[in-house]
């Protein structure tokens, strides 16, 4: 009876096992859905929430983001307080308006925590993006059925510790949590994405006010 038992036992437990295994997303094929549910969009809408935590800060923002094909992107900042972070494509501008002066920099040269998502509407593949790329069983989801993978970005490798993704089961993604190597954490929750709605290209382009200066360099907040 002991031997059965013990067999038994070992019979639950590899059931077990091979239950959760497939219970378990394989993290490649996570990947593909999601690269393919962005990279035939042609637009995307979203309503965020960023959240920075470090260096004795902890900061809350939203407002409203566009994305569109080819490498176009506009973070509408409103509150607390008004505030545009915007691509054309070519050049990237912040400015805060009522401010005498505005940044901008190329595309080509933007170091900026925002600036990988604008690839979410491009040909990019996480796992190239993304080295390391695994699920992160120890984070938790905001919602019920949504899985989070987690890895190091091949840009801003020096600056960035470490990546996390939250996809929804329509392959969405609901959260981006960044780990800089100083320890500071930046998150971006987002919600009500409209998909392919059209957005006219005026939307991303920006001319100084008059009497503003323009100085180019970082694009610092």
């Amino acid at each position: 009876m002991g031997i059965k038992l013990i067999l038994r036992s070992w019979i639950l437990v590899g059931l077990a096992a091979a239950s959760a295994a497939a219970a378990s997303p394989d993290v490649r094929s996570l990947a593909q859905a999601v690269d393919a549910h962005y990279n035939h969009l042609r637009t995307l809408e979203a309503q965020f929430v960023e959240t920075y935590r470090g260096n004795g800060t902890n900061r809350t923002e939203s407002g409203t983001l566009w994305l569109k094909k080819p490498g176009k992107m506009r973070w509408e900042y409103r509150s607390p307080r008004q505030k545009l972070f915007l691509g054309d494509g070519k050049d990237a501008w912040f400015y805060i308006p009522g401010d005498r002066q505005v940044r901008r920099t190329s595309m080509h040269k933007l170091d900026d925590l925002r600036s990988p998502l604008s690839l979410l509407l491009g040909k990019t593949k996480l796992e190239n993006e993304l080295q390391g790329l695994s699920l992160a069983p120890d984070a938790s989801s905001t919602e019920p059925g949504n899985v989070v993978l987690q890895g190091v970005p091949k840009r801003l490798g020096n600056q960035i510790a470490q990546v996390s993704l939250e996809i929804t089961p329509s392959h969405q993604i609901a959260r981006i949590t960044i780990e800089e190597v100083d320890g500071s954490v930046t998150e971006y929750r987002f919600s009500d994405q409209r998909e392919d709605l059209p957005v006219p290209d005026d939307r991303f382009s920006f001319s100084p006010p008059a009497g503003v200066e323009v100085i180019e360099g970082t694009l610092d907040q």
